[in-house]
């Protein structure tokens, strides 16, 4: 038999019956697959719009811009869903992320487009943040695993979708289409929220920690601007350069003065007391290490399939299809199974084992291999990502006070991105610096030319240039560049494996019964039949629940 939680009288409540629960996650899903697309959609149309826009020497402000912005935000639309509620501030997301797509796909210069870029990240911060906060509320952890699944899914989708998507676009109608393509999902994912996403809003009552926002926003801007100096269009990683080593001061004080007031303030945008409690740590530290290790990966695979076997940009992204598989695949089915076992420890300690077996795997890529041996290689890789992504988030959520659940998912989040934005600094620096001794080494080798004169200039090669240099110059290249790529992921597999030893000192929380706005008291179960709906939407009096019994949310 359903009960509902007491709360006051006066307070409208929300009925989650399933119907409900399943049309507010149609919308999440649409939601947050537009914002994980967005930081791929754009790469493989990149060389067209700024050759367009005139913005080749400043490119990297394109993906820096969004990266920048999803990160500032995290943490604002966690902790302002929790004081106020998370319906208006889901709208507000989707809303920006529209606006931005529209700016962007009618953007006249390149400024323009990265300012677009800059609003579509302040909303897709919070399309990420808040799809994975509003689950937390409309479903209980105990049932949580089976839309966890598909979630995590989205980031494999979306990373070999984006560059399929992209691809296509800009061969076809234009690379204009690449920001056209968001609006209508996202007007559709609006309208849905619109009249589906109930969800109450409420004032809270306390401060908001505006001198904390301001040091999170200029420590995470430095972090970020750090980490992407060379992209930039700076020229090098000069440490003695005084812009460099001011942005560094300036970033170190930043945190340091945010740590403070977060210590200090009554109600902190990210409270540090989170950290002590062991599984938030964990699983935090591991969002960190495997932003840091998977996503310096996956960036680089795409373009060693260029490189190495010529294949277009298109192409390249039909064969990272079986790491999409690998993810899906583990991801969903893990999913299903916390769902039905009520435990998840086991899955982040084998897919970080998994992980870093796939990380070291392509540790033997060389430019001959079998596109199927590749593929195997990559199936592994996702495997094992598709076993940790959400189901560390699942136990966050299942660890915090239900007042909570949007900082702490958001928290979990953001130290992810940053990790990722970190770990893919370095891991360029790494292998561009082995490129470029290959290079060196392959200049020499060739007496400063080849093929009868034919010049060798390592700065300026294409994909498509590769595949028409004269051999033995081509497969030079490519051993350089696979030389350079293979061992460089060797400085990964500890990363990952730091994880591991983590995930065997997770605690593992029993799954909570109830949804974060039934433990709020601020829903419903679903009535039974024939039972007037809208009455209670209205706001009558609930029925309590006799002393011990838990309150359902969801009609089984």
């Amino acid at each position: 038999m359903s009960h509902a939680v007491t709360t006051a009288p006066d307070k409208p409540l929300v009925v989650l019956t399933p119907r409900t629960v399943w049309l507010i996650f149609g919308a999440l899903m649409a939601s947050m697959f537009l914002s994980s697309l967005d930081q791929t959609i754009v790469g493989t149309a990149m060389p067209t719009i700024v050759g367009e826009l005139n913005g080749v020497e400043h490119q990297g402000w394109v993906i820096t811009a969004y990266i920048l912005a999803i990160a500032i935000v995290m943490p604002l639309y966690g902790k302002f869903g929790d004081l106020w509620g998370r319906r208006w501030p889901f709208l507000v997301a989707v809303g920006l992320f529209v606006v931005g797509s529209v700016l962007g796909a009618t953007a006249p210069s390149f400024g323009m487009l990265v300012a677009a870029r800059a609003v579509q990240g302040l909303g897709g911060g919070g399309l990420m943040i808040l799809s994975q906060a509003v689950i937390a509320d409309v479903v209980p952890a105990s049932e949580r695993g089976k839309y966890m699944g598909p979630m995590g899914a989205l980031f494999g989708i979306s990373a070999v979708v984006g560059p399929l998507l992209g691809g296509w676009l800009t061969d076809g109608p234009g690379w204009r289409w690449t920001f056209w393509v968001n609006v209508p999902v996202g007007v559709a994912a609006w309208v849905i929220a619109w009249y589906a996403l109930r969800l109450p809003t409420h004032r809270a009552g306390k401060p908001v920690d505006w001198l904390g926002i301001m040091f999170m926003v200029l420590g995470t801007s430095g972090i970020v601007l750090l980490t992407s100096w060379k992209s930039l269009g700076n020229a090098s990683y000069d440490w003695a350069e005084p812009q460099l080593l001011g942005l560094v001061i300036a970033t170190v004080l930043a945190v340091a003065a945010f740590v403070v007031t977060e210590l200090r303030v009554a109600e902190p945008l990210i409270p540090l007391r989170l950290f002590r409690n062991p599984t938030f740590t964990i699983t935090t530290l591991i969002g960190l290490v495997l932003g840091a290790g998977m996503f310096s990966a996956m960036a680089m695979l795409p373009t060693f399939l260029q490189m190495s076997t010529g294949a277009g940009v298109t192409k390249s992204g039909w064969l990272m299809l079986p790491m999409m598989v690998g993810l899906m695949a583990t991801a969903i089915t893990s999913g299903i199974a916390i769902t039905k076992t009520g435990r998840y420890k086991l899955y982040p300690i084998v897919g970080l084992l998994i992980t870093a077996a796939g990380v070291a795997w392509l540790t033997q890529i060389t430019g001959e291999m079998s596109m199927v041996l590749f593929g195997a290689m990559i199936f592994v890789l996702g495997a094992g990502m598709g076993l940790i992504m959400q189901t560390i988030v699942l136990a966050v959520q299942n660890s915090v006070d239900p007042h909570e659940l949007g900082t702490a998912t958001s928290s979990n989040n953001f130290f992810r991105e940053i990790g990722a934005a970190v770990g893919t600094a370095a891991f360029t620096t790494i292998f561009t610096s082995r490129l470029t001794d290959n290079f060196t080494d392959l200049a020499a080798r060739l007496g400063g030319g080849a093929g009868g004169g034919a010049g060798f200039d390592g700065t300026s090669l294409t994909p498509q240039a590769v595949q028409a240099l004269p051999e033995p110059v081509r497969s030079g290249v490519v051993d350089a560049f696979t030389d350079a790529l293979a061992p460089s992921f060797w400085y990964l597999v500890p990363l990952v494996l730091i994880g591991f030893v983590l995930a065997l000192f997770l605690r593992e929380v029993k799954l909570s019964n109830e949804a974060g706005m039934v433990a709020r008291g601020e829903a419903v179960a679903a009535p039974a039949a024939g039972h007037d709906e809208a009455a209670d939407v209205a706001g009558a009096a609930p029925a309590t629940p006799e002393a011990g019994e838990p309150a359902d949310t969801l009609a089984r």
